[in-house]
C-alpha cells in the first residue's frame, strides 16, 4: 500500500506505528532522538492521518492493518525492520513479531490484554474522545489547546503531562482523531480481540505507569503472555512519547539493539 510517512536518519530501519485515531506526528517528540542511530519511518496507518483507506472489501482489523504495514515495507524495499508501536500500533508490532517478519518489536501499552469490563471502558472512552473532537469548531480548537485547564480535560486520559504536549500538536491530534475514516470500523473490531500468536522475533513490552486508558494491571497479563517482565514507563500515560521522550527513545533503542 501507499501510505503517508516521514523518513529521517540513517542506520537500520525502524518503523513507527501510531495508535487508533492518531497519526505519525505522535512520534515527533522522539523522532530525531531515534533518527540519530536508525533510519526511522513513521507512518500513517490506512484510514488515519493522510493515508488513504483500505481497499474496498477489506475490513479494518488490527490484523488487516498489520497486513498493510507489511505490504508497505515490501513496497519500500525494507526487509525485516525493527518496529515500534503504541496502543493499536503496539498490537500491530506484536502481530508482526508473531509472523516473524520484523527484526525486533517494541510495544508501548498495546491493546488486547484487557478484561471484558476494561475493553468496554476503553471503547467508551475512545468513542467519547472522538465525539468531542468532532464537535469542537475549528475556531475554538486553538483556544482549547492553549488553555491549561481545558487541555488537561481534553488530553488527560491519554497523557500524564498535558502541559508537555504543545498546542500545535494537540490541535493536529484532535483533527486527526476527528477525521480518521478508519476509526469506527477499527474500534468495532476490538470486540473479542485476543493477543497475537507467540512471537518469532524478540519483543519488548513497556507500559505507562500512569496509563488511564489501558490501566497498567493489563501489563501483568502482557507479561504472562510474553513470558517476560514488562517495563514500566515511570510518570508516563497511554501515549508516552510526549510525557518522557528520552525514556521512550531509550527503551526503543535498547529493544532494537537486541538483534
Amino acid at each position: 500500500m501507499e501510505l503517508a510517512f516521514e523518513r529521517r536518519g540513517t542506520g537500520a530501519p525502524l518503523i513507527l506505528i501510531h495508535g487508533i485515531g492518531h497519526h505519525w506526528q505522535a512520534w515527533l517528540p522522539v523522532l530525531d532522538r531515534l533518527a540519530a542511530a536508525r533510519t526511522v519511518i513513521a507512518l500513517d496507518l490506512p484510514g488515519f492521518g493522510r493515508s488513504p483507506g483500505l481497499p474496498a472489501g477489506v475490513t479494518y482489523t488490527p490484523e488487516s492493518l498489520a497486513d498493510a504495514v507489511e505490504s508497505f515495507c515490501a513496497v519500500l524495499g525494507v526487509r525485516e525492520p525493527h518496529v515500534a508501536g503504541n496502543s493499536l500500533g503496539g498490537y500491530i508490532a506484536l502481530e508482526l513479531a508473531s509472523r516473524g517478519v520484523v527484526r525486533t518489536a517494541t510495544a508501548l501499552s498495546p491493546i488486547g490484554f484487557w478484561s471484558r469490563p476494561e475493553l468496554l471502558y476503553c471503547r467508551s472512552m475512545l468513542r467519547a474522545l472522538r465525539a468531542s473532537a468532532r464537535s469542537i469548531p475549528s475556531r475554538y480548537a486553538a483556544r482549547t489547546a492553549e488553555n491549561p485547564l481545558l487541555r488537561a480535560v481534553s488530553t488527560g486520559i491519554m497523557v500524564a503531562h498535558p502541559s508537555r504536549l504543545s498546542a500545535t500538536a494537540q490541535i493536529a491530534a484532535t483533527q486527526a482523531l476527528a477525521w480518521a475514516v478508519g476509526f469506527d470500523e477499527t474500534l468495532e473490531s476490538f470486540a473479542g480481540l485476543m493477543p497475537p500468536g507467540p512471537p518469532k522475533s524478540p519483543i519488548t513490552i513497556a507500559w505507562g505507569e500512569r496509563d488511564r486508558l489501558l490501566p497498567r494491571r493489563q501489563a501483568v497479563r502482557a507479561a504472562r503472555w510474553s513470558g517476560q517482565r514488562v517495563k514500566l514507563l515511570k510518570g508516563c500515560g497511554h501515549v508516552p512519547m510526549s510525557d518522557d521522550p528520552d525514556l521512550v527513545a531509550r527503551v526503543i533503542m535498547e529493544a532494537s539493539a537486541i538483534s
